[in-house]
C-alpha cells in the first residue's frame, strides 16, 4: 500500500511552520534521523522552487517529494514513497495550503514554528493519517477503484454463467428476442469451439 511519510507547510525561504511525520515503518533507532533528512528535504525542496510552480522531486528511487509554492509564499509539501500517485498527492497538497491560510492569517507566518504549532493545528496530523489512503484524497481514484471491482463482480457472474453452458443452452433455444438465424450461429460457434475444450 503507499505511504505518506511527512505533510509540511513552509515559507518560500524553506522555513517550516508546521509539519508532521508517520516514521512507523522505520526502525525506531533510524526515525530521528530519517526525520532530520525528511527536514532537509522539505527545506531544500521549497527553496528551489519558485512561487506558483509545483515540482516532483524522486530521491534516490525510495522518497518522492510533491511541493507546490503559492504565489504568496506559503509552500506545501508531501513527501510518499514512489507508488504514491501523484495527482492525490498534489490534490492532499493543494487541500492543506487552503486551509493552513483560512486558519493562520500570513501575519502570524513569521512567529510559527513545527513545535509550537502542532497544539494549534492538529489538523495536520490528522491529515497525514486521513491520507495514508489515496482514495482519500482523490475522488476520481475512489470512482475507479469502485469501477474495477464492479468489473470483477460482472467478470465473475458472466464466467459463472458461462460456466453453466447447458442453462445458456436453454436460454438461446427459448429467446424470443434471437433469430433464427442467431441460433444458428450460436450453434455452429459452440460445435467450433467445442473441439478445443477440454
Amino acid at each position: 500500500m503507499p505511504k505518506v511519510f511527512s505533510i509540511a507547510v513552509a515559507d518560500n525561504s524553506g522555513r517550516i511552520l508546521a509539519a508532521e511525520h508517520d516514521l512507523t515503518t522505520f526502525n525506531y533507532f533510524q526515525r530521528g534521523s530519517v526525520q532530520e533528512f525528511l527536514g532537509f528535504f522539505i527545506k531544500t525542496a521549497v527553496e528551489r522552487t519558485q512561487r506558483g510552480q509545483r515540482q516532483k522531486i524522486e530521491e534516490q528511487g525510495t522518497y518522492v517529494g510533491h511541493v507546490y509554492v503559492r504565489g504568496d509564499g506559503l509552500a506545501g509539501v508531501i513527501v510518499t514513497d514512489i507508488e504514491y500517485p501523484t495527482r492525490s498527492a498534489f490534490t492532499i497538497v493543494n487541500k492543506i495550503l487552503e486551509e493552513f491560510s483560512s486558519k493562520f492569517p500570513a501575519s502570524q507566518w513569521a512567529g510559527m514554528n513545527p513545535g509550537t504549532t502542532a497544539a494549534v493545528y492538529p489538523e495536520l496530523k490528522q491529515q497525514l493519517v486521513k491520507y495514508q489512503d489515496p482514495h482519500a484524497a482523490d475522488p476520481l481514484l475512489r470512482v475507479q477503484r469502485d469501477l474495477d471491482e464492479t468489473k470483477i463482480v460482472l467478470h465473475k457472474t458472466m464466467e459463472s454463467l458461462l460456466n453453466r453452458g447447458e442453462v445458456l443452452d436453454d436460454l438461446v433455444q427459448r429467446s424470443d428476442q434471437l433469430s433464427s438465424q442467431s441460433k444458428m450461429f450460436y450453434k455452429t460457434a459452440k460445435s467450433t469451439n467445442s473441439c478445443c475444450s477440454y
